[in-house]
């Protein structure tokens, strides 16, 4: 397993919000994108990715399952493990926002890979997204927490341009953090060999389109060169926002 991530501050912002980390001998990968006054945003993401990367590290090798918040049956051990990871994850930028005026508020969004053997385990809050490219094919694995796509999930029927085009389509409808408990959606499926993630933040795909996501992807490059090249794309193509993306590759990774 192979990976890199490029995280840049954007032309119009001070401080870079996002924060992403990444471990390929645990092939456990992270973004977040984090809000809040102040600093309080690039805090929550830090402390964020900091511990569930921290709590899988340290959990990774043991069976033992004395973990706050229990276990769920219908989930494997490995995707217990990043639940529970994330459940800490939101309790300690909770605590942390309680802790100073200043950081009242803040939150972060989050989207995690696992990969355990054949297997894929996906979680994620918020809008930062994982995609998928696997023998040409590029898939969205996450949905959005925000506005736009809570409306077109219940109104399968709705005016899609009416809604992408909507002033609240970017508001968010659950992050990490800003609540004692918080919703974390996870998932498990197959992955095989030669496949890239992408793990990424708004404002890298609120500017680039399926379709150059797809081109960029399936250049044959390594991770590096996709993950730079994708945020300068974002760049170029008008991105206000901080930009990250983190490109992992399973097996060798192609020429």
């Amino acid at each position: 397993m192979t990976s890199f991530g490029v995280s840049d501050v954007g032309p119009v912002r001070k401080i870079n919000e996002d924060a992403y980390g990444a471990d390929d001998e645990l092939k456990l990968y992270v973004v977040a994108d984090g809000m809040g006054g102040q600093q309080a945003g690039e805090i929550a993401s830090r402390l964020a990715v900091d511990v569930v990367v921290g709590f899988v590290q340290r959990t990774h090798d043991t069976d033992d399952v004395s973990w706050p918040y229990g276990i769920d049956t219908s989930l494997s051990l490995d995707a217990n493990r990043l639940r529970t990871a994330l459940q800490l994850a939101n309790r300690r930028v909770f605590r942390a926002a309680e802790s100073r005026d200043e950081y009242t508020g803040m939150g972060t969004t989050i989207v995690t890979a696992l990969i355990c053997g054949d297997t894929l385990i996906v979680g994620h809050v918020g809008d930062s997204r994982l995609y998928l490219w696997s023998g040409g094919d590029l898939e969205q694995v996450t949905q959005d927490d925000s506005w736009a796509a809570t409306m077109l999930a219940r109104n399968p029927g709705s005016d899609t341009a009416a809604i992408e085009n909507h002033p609240l389509r970017n508001v968010l409808t659950n992050v990490l953090g800003a609540r004692e408990q918080t919703e974390i959606h996870l998932l498990q499926r197959p992955i095989s060999d030669g496949t890239t993630l992408l793990l990424c933040t708004d404002g890298l795909h609120g500017v680039l389109s399926s379709g150059v996501l797809r081109d960029v992807l399936s250049s044959g490059h390594d991770p590096a060169t996709l993950a730079e090249g994708l945020v300068r794309a974002a760049l170029d193509g008008g991105s206000r926002d901080n930009v990250t993306a983190l490109v992992a590759q399973t097996g060798p990774a192609r020429l």
